[in-house]
């Protein structure tokens, strides 16, 4: 039977966790005692079922334990961006009701004050290394019991996404009360969607774990009891080393990734011995027809593609298909329903535009806190996130674009709402228009247009103003790349923004 720990009672000194810049390891029997020990330690520290958890963390061999242990323990696990300002973090550890914060000597500052501002005692504070004011993880987890906790049952992810106002839902689905030890066939399901299964693989991962994705595949993996390599520095010839170094067979990436890949010199490129890849999974952004047919022309027909959101559904294609129908991201894969309605909640002919709504999957959802904007964006177990798209007669989804005004760059979304909020906080701003704009390596750069206040001109200076002054608010993905600066930025007299007549007029430019 599968599950991480069913394998690795099975065999525990197979390999679990590589992390490829310190070259740390553990195997699965190691890991799985610690994931033991973090249950008794969180139960000891009033922590219980369906209480939810947090990691401010990067990747590293604890970051999976504290993912595993709250899988075992009936917890809601939260991924928090470390990109992320204490302001922004206070926000989703609030939400949340979080009970208990992981972090990192890199990021314990900010998780310090957010927690301080959500009133958090020291105790509930765990990092890996000792600093002031935190538990020493390490050392607190030496002392717990190294047996299997009794009460064991299913935890939960409950990831934090961008919402029509700008702030982050979380995505909370009904606990199960499961056996951990008998629900490996449904965390293996991103694996399975592709055709992988139980034959051992070699994951090299690529992207912080916070991303949805990310973990989910990560967690597929460790469900099989594959070996994962963990990197976070990210350098495209470094991904070729630890291909060929580890002989990793799976991976997953985003375009930004493939951008930037294949601007290696050839001569790079083949210094590297690549034949061990079997499966390279990609989504989270839309992926440009030319980037993709280059990377199947390198790497062969190893590309898998998928379509979804944190909230569920999706469509997968592989390259064979991909290259037939050039631009789709595929057919909904077994157990998964799209389908294009029309302003009205009615399904659209074949080759029609409409409005993608996603089947939720599994488990219903709502977003936590936010009745508001569960029933907005679901209906009849049906979901969607705003995006454009047509299925052609054989089924395959081709996207168009997105109906909200969500950016997306470099596979991460940012809401413009968040960055005008702040903008708008600028005494010399007196109006603001925040939209992506196409971008080869990112798929979109955050654009910005000031209308500043009578008497102050718009200049570089004070556009490096403007971004510096942003700095102090939000993360620095969110940053805008271009400010520029008009007399009057259009409104209609009921205040609203054409923001779209805005955009179409910088599209092209340079």
């Amino acid at each position: 039977m599968i599950g991480f720990w069913n394998v690795a009672r099975r065999e525990p000194d197979v390999v679990a966790i590589i992390e490829a810049e310190t070259g740390r390891s553990v195997t699965r029997g190691e890991l799985a005692t610690m994931t033991h020990q973090l249950v008794h330690l969180l139960r000891s520290r009033g922590v219980k079922a369906n209480d939810v958890i947090s990691a401010v963390m990067d990747n590293r061999i604890e970051s999976v334990m504290v993912f595993l242990a709250a899988m075992q323990a009936g917890l809601y696990f939260v991924p928090i961006n470390y990109h992320l300002t204490d302001a922004e973090i206070a926000h989703i550890v609030g939400d949340s009701e979080t009970k208990a914060i992981f972090t990192t000597p890199d990021y314990a500052e900010k998780t310090m004050k957010a927690a301080r501002s959500v009133g958090l005692a020291n105790e509930s504070l765990f990092c890996t290394e000792p600093v002031a004011g935190f538990v020493h993880l390490a050392g607190v987890l030496a002392s717990q019991p190294m047996n299997e906790p009794d009460g064991r049952s299913m935890g939960l992810m409950m990831t934090y996404t961008s919402g029509t106002t700008g702030k982050p839902k979380g995505i909370k689905r009904p606990a199960s009360g499961a056996n951990p030890d008998e629900v490996g066939m449904l965390w293996s399901h991103p694996f399975k969607i592709f055709g992988i299964g139980e034959e051992y693989q070699v994951q090299l991962i690529q992207s912080p774990y916070y991303h949805t994705a990310v973990l989910n595949f990560a967690n597929a993996s460790a469900q099989y009891g594959h070996t994962l390599v963990l990197m976070n520095q990210w350098d495209a010839e470094v991904v070729l080393q630890n291909v060929q170094k580890y002989c990793t067979t799976t991976s997953h990436m985003v375009p930004t990734h493939f951008h930037r890949l294949l601007k290696l010199d050839t001569a790079v490129r083949a210094k590297y011995d690549l034949s061990t890849m079997k499966y390279v999974m990609h989504g989270a952004a839309p992926c440009p027809v030319e980037t993709k047919q280059a990377m199947i022309d390198w790497l062969g027909p190893v590309l898998y593609e998928y379509y979804g959101a944190s909230e569920g559904g999706g469509t997968t294609v592989n390259s064979t298909e991909w290259l037939k129908y050039p631009g789709t991201v595929g057919r909904p894969y077994h157990g998964a329903e799209i389908r294009i309605l029309d302003e009205e909640g009615n399904r659209v002919p074949a080759g029609t535009e409409g409005l993608v709504w996603m089947l939720s999957g599994a488990f219903e959802f709502t977003y936590h806190n936010a009745p508001d904007k569960t029933a907005s964006s679901t209906r009849d177990g049906f979901f969607t996130v705003g995006d454009l798209g047509h299925v052609n007669e054989e089924g395959y989804l081709f996207l168009h674009g997105r109906a909200s005004d969500i950016i997306i760059t470099g596979g991460v979304n940012v809401h413009p709402s968040e960055v005008e909020a702040v903008m708008q906080q600028h005494p010399k701003v007196a109006d603001v228009a925040v939209f992506g704009l196409p971008d080869s390596e990112w798929g979109e750069y955050i654009q910005c247009v000031v209308q500043p206040i009578l008497g102050v001109e718009g200049s570089t200076s004070l556009a490096n103003e403007l971004i510096g002054f942003c700095g102090d608010y939000l993360a620095r993905y969110k940053l805008p790349r271009k400010v520029d600066f008009v007399d009057q930025l259009p409104r209609d007299p009921n205040g609203k923004l054409y923001k779209r007549l805005i955009r179409d007029s910088f599209i092209g430019r340079s």
